[in-house]
Order: C-alpha cells, then sequence, then structure tokens
C-alpha cells in the first residue's frame, strides 16, 4: 500500500515537474534571449554561460520609445477594465445569488454562451458602431470591450462566492434599515473580496496581453504594449531579436509577478465552487 502511494506520488511530483517545464522554458528563454549578445541568441550549440549585457533594452529604449507609451496604454486599459469588470460582475453576482426566476437563468445561461463566442466574431459588427461613437484609437473602447468580454465569467463567479455568504447577514442588515446598496457595499463585498480578486486577476491578466481588439480599434494615442510588439516584428529594418526579446520581457514582468503574488486567489477563481455541497 506504502508503495502505492509512493508511486503514485512520483508520478504526481514527475507530471507537476513536466508542465513547469513546458510552462517555464519559453519564458527562461525569452528573459535570458534579452540578456545575451545579438550574436549568441541563437548559437548552435545553446550558450547557456553568457556575460549578461542590457545593449537590447537600450536599443529598445532608444528605438522604440513607442514600446514605453505602450505600456502605459496598456495600464491605462488594464486598470480601467478591472475596475470597471470587477463592479459589474460584483453586482450582477450579488442579484443572481440573491434573486432566483427564469430570467435570471436563462441570463446566466446566455452570459456562459455569451463567453464562448470568439471575440473576432464581434469585431466586424462593432467596427462601424465604435466609429459612429468616434471611439476609434481610444482607451475607453478597450476598457469597455475587455470588461464587457469578462463580465460573464466574472459574474457566474461572484455569484459562487456569494452563495456561500448565509442569508441571514443580509436580512440581519435590512432590520437594521440598510438598503441593497449598503448591504452589498458593507456586507457582501467585504465578505466575497477573495471572488473579488480572482476575476481582478483574470480580468489583468487578460486585458494586459489582449491583442485582436487593440489591433483592430486603435492605431497611434491608445495601442498597447502587445501591439507595439507586433509592430517590431513587422520592421521592414528586419527583425531585431534581441530588442524583441528584451520588450517581451519588459510586458511579460509585471502581468507575470501580479499573477506569482496573487495565484491563491487565481486558484481560488478556478476552484470555486468546488467543494459546495
Amino acid at each position: 500500500m506504502r508503495t502505492d502511494r509512493l508511486y503514485i506520488g512520483l508520478g504526481k511530483t514527475l507530471a507537476v515537474g513536466l508542465v513547469l517545464i513546458w510552462s517555464l522554458l519559453p519564458i527562461v528563454f525569452i528573459v535570458l534571449s534579452s540578456l545575451k549578445p545579438g550574436v549568441e541568441i541563437f548559437a548552435v550549440p545553446p550558450k547557456f554561460f553568457f556575460t549578461p549585457t542590457l545593449e537590447h533594452y537600450v536599443n529598445l529604449w532608444e528605438k522604440w520609445g513607442t514600446f514605453f507609451q505602450g505600456l502605459f496604454n496598456s495600464l491605462v486599459v488594464t486598470v480601467g477594465a478591472t475596475l470597471l469588470a470587477v463592479s459589474a460582475s460584483a453586482a450582477a453576482g450579488y442579484v443572481c445569488s440573491r434573486y432566483r426566476s427564469r430570467f435570471l437563468t436563462g441570463s446566466i445561461f446566455f452570459l456562459i454562451v455569451v463567453r464562448l463566442i470568439p471575440p473576432i466574431v464581434v469585431t466586424l459588427p462593432l467596427f462601424p458602431a465604435v466609429n459612429w461613437l468616434r471611439l476609434n484609437d481610444t482607451h475607453i473602447v478597450l476598457i469597455v470591450l475587455y470588461a464587457t468580454f469578462f463580465v460573464s465569467l466574472g459574474t457566474i463567479l461572484m455569484r459562487t462566492f456569494i452563495d456561500q455568504i448565509p442569508r441571514e447577514l443580509d436580512e440581519a442588515a435590512q432590520i437594521d434599515g440598510a438598503g441593497r446598496l449598503t448591504i452589498l457595499r458593507l456586507v457582501i463585498l467585504p465578505l466575497a473580496a477573495p471572488g473579488i480578486l480572482a476575476v481582478a486577476v483574470f480580468v489583468v491578466v487578460y486585458a494586459w496581453n489582449e491583442f485582436l481588439f487593440a489591433f483592430i480599434f486603435t492605431a497611434t494615442r491608445a495601442k498597447t504594449a502587445p501591439f507595439v510588439i507586433s509592430e517590431m516584428i513587422g520592421s521592414i529594418d528586419g527583425v531585431d531579436w534581441g530588442v524583441l526579446f528584451a520588450a517581451s520581457t519588459a510586458q511579460l514582468a509585471p502581468v507575470l509577478l501580479f499573477v506569482v503574488f496573487m495565484h491563491r486567489y487565481l486558484v481560488a477563481g478556478l476552484t470555486a465552487g468546488a467543494t459546495k455541497g
């Protein structure tokens, strides 16, 4: 029996190790390549020992100043989309948790269906509408699109977390004269903080890395970091791989650190409702 458990434990450890290698190897390659001299990036055989250089980061600053403006745009859009998505998801999740009706049940099903639609499908009908509203190449169009795309998942997650909060707390607050908005703000949201953070993690990761909407609806003023990186790849002067890897590292580092710091809430979001009896 102990031998079987040992084999199972070793198997799990091996599986986790393989997944980590598969996931981290590209990241390690990009980061190390951003620090290698240009001639050593694609050397055969690969050089694992080299003298680090910041030359590519200097060239990134000098030749691609628009990338850092793109990082700022990504930050503005990500923060705005996260605040909007979390606010809408929390309110909708509270309603879906505390009220039961066929309409709300159908709404939840509709949210799931909408979430399964590929983003590219909605870009064509949206483009003339965005042009008519004169929102092209603005932060607000990306904020609204990113938040809208994740309100469905956020609502379902928030409903699951709020379902675990006893209704007696709502009733006690109502007896004390609190309205629905007051109950949501002072009672529900503090207790559902893990759910709010889980939704925020999903939105941040998506909004920071999203490319399709940024490519279609922005051009100069609001283009994000992934869009600028795509311009580096399509540069008429050819691809400077060192600079490209430096830009990828600079774009990857903030969201990677954020996910590492918030991983417990990401796991909570992925497992929400799994132990509900």
